[in-house]
């Protein structure tokens, strides 16, 4: 009997327990989540069944026919080949002497003879340079294959016309050369030039100062420089007195019409 009294006195000291709270029971996802995909389902079937409706009520597009326009068959003949007079080419792998201008009415060869024939060989044309073995190795080098010249002399002036034509398989010579000839002839003293129509770098060069060697007459000169293709123009005018800037342009113009 004393214990449970005892026993009875030590729980009354003790504070009594906190009561845990009732668990909420767990929620059911299942049925929202079906409920949704049922949703979206629909959806889905309304909109294809109303798109369905609007194509059936369109008019139906034509489709393209399935044959193809008939195509008449080659005969094998290609377009007809250019005449000499409109293939440059042609023209100039031929005699190039025909393409120089002829003599005009009342002139005589000049004094001196250029060339041979009408012709410059690689050493004759190296000649005509201030350095005649180093223009050698340099025509040599640039594909120099031919020139055709011409010369004549109206009694108050004196006309050369040269047309040198390179190979042109390793380099464009003849722009080259035409860029060069440009530059010494421009860079005398007291010297007009002006650009050759019709071509990309072509001038006429008028010397107003005349040239003066021993035992001739002080002289005036004016060239025309140009290049078409392959070929080079060059047209050297002499004459006592000076030398207008028509007279060299054209002989340079009518020259340039004939390439």
């Amino acid at each position: 009997m004393e214990e449970v009294v005892e026993e009875r006195e030590e729980r009354e000291g003790q504070p009594e327990p906190i009561p845990e709270p009732a668990r909420r029971p767990a929620r059911r996802r299942g049925r929202t989540a079906l409920l949704i995909c049922t949703a979206a389902v629909l959806g889905l079937v309304a909109g294809t069944c109303t798109g369905y409706l609007i194509q059936a009520d369109r008019t139906p597009t034509k489709l393209p026919p399935l044959s193809q326009p008939v195509l008449n068959q080659s005969t094998g003949k290609g377009p007809e080949p250019l005449s000499a007079a409109q293939d440059r080419k042609v023209r100039t792998d031929g005699d190039l002497r025909k393409l120089l201008l002829r003599k005009p009415a009342g002139a005589k060869d000049a004094d001196w003879e250029p060339g041979d024939d009408g012709w410059m060989d690689l050493a004759e044309y190296a000649e005509v340079y201030e350095k005649p073995a180093d223009a050698f190795g340099d025509l040599v080098a640039g594909e120099y294959r031919r020139a055709a010249v011409t010369a004549w002399d109206t009694g108050d002036q004196t006309v050369e016309i040269r047309l040198v034509q390179f190979r042109q398989e390793e380099e464009y010579k003849a722009a080259e050369e035409t860029d060069d000839s440009r530059y010494w002839a421009d860079s005398q003293e007291d010297t007009d030039s002006w650009p050759l129509p019709g071509t990309a770098k072509g001038t006429v060069l008028v010397h107003n100062r005349p040239e003066s060697e021993p035992g001739y007459e002080p002289y005036y000169e004016a060239r025309a420089i140009a290049h078409r293709g392959d070929i080079v123009l060059s047209i050297f005018v002499t004459s006592l007195k000076p030398i207008s800037k028509k007279t060299i342009m054209d002989l340079a113009v009518r020259q340039m019409e004939r390439l």
